[in-house]
């Protein structure tokens, strides 16, 4: 019964925003001491690796919270911009061949990175219900009883999506450090996985806009 979210448009749509939001809190987190170690030699990485993590967890529950007064994709659709934009100043503080970097400046952008990413993760996590309810809704009679079981094919496969989401979301824990790794071995710096991160990004934006949060969206949530 669960494998019909498989057929879902907005399975596959939210599956990638979740990979932006829960899959980069679990990718940065994995990534963070690696790339202080390789940027920053000079800092002592087992310092500060943890400060993000921390705050990206601490942090989600207001996603859920905001979601619920202002609209979840609302949130989500302002946590990409917020992510694009960390990934941009992290850049920016980055050591470079006419730079010696700014440690600084780099951890406040990977933090603003967390939080962006916790809150979205709860925002993210509230959008996929309210969908897959409204979607059932939509599609059934409008007779008392096609209602009452359109809410429990939607809650159902809310309920799916919520777990193959996160199980797509975590390989973020593998893909981020790796595009680190891949990136700092081909070219010496990890600005081209950077860069990646940045269009991924903007694309999880225009999905976020066009799909959910602009006005007439097909699924405003």
């Amino acid at each position: 019964e669960q494998a019909v979210i498989f057929k879902r448009k907005h399975n596959w749509l939210m599956c990638w925003l979740y990979i932006g939001t829960f899959g980069s809190f679990i990718g940065y987190a994995a990534g963070f001491p690696l790339l202080i170690q390789s940027q920053f030699p000079g800092v002592d990485a087992l310092q500060y690796a943890w400060l993000g993590p921390l705050l990206g967890a601490v942090i989600r529950p207001l996603g859920g919270w905001l979601a619920d007064h202002h609209g979840g994709a609302r949130v989500t659709f302002w946590c990409f911009v917020a992510m694009a934009t960390g990934v941009m100043a992290v850049l920016h503080f980055l050591p470079g061949a006419d730079r010696s970097g700014d440690f600084g400046g780099f951890l406040a952008s990977f933090l603003l990175l967390f939080a962006a990413a916790g809150v979205g993760n709860g925002s993210t996590f509230r959008m996929i219900p309210v969908i897959f309810v409204t979607e059932r809704q939509r599609a059934a009679e409008r007779r008392h009883e096609a209602q009452a079981q359109a809410v429990r094919e939607g809650n159902k496969e809310a309920a799916a999506v919520l777990g193959f989401a996160s199980a797509l979301g975590a390989y973020g824990g593998f893909f981020i450090p790796k595009s680190y790794g891949s990136s700092i071995a081909l070219t010496g710096s990890p600005e081209a996985a950077l860069q990646v991160f940045v269009l991924f990004y903007v694309s999880c934006i225009a999905v976020t806009w066009w799909h959910y949060s602009r006005r007439n969206a097909p699924m405003p949530c």
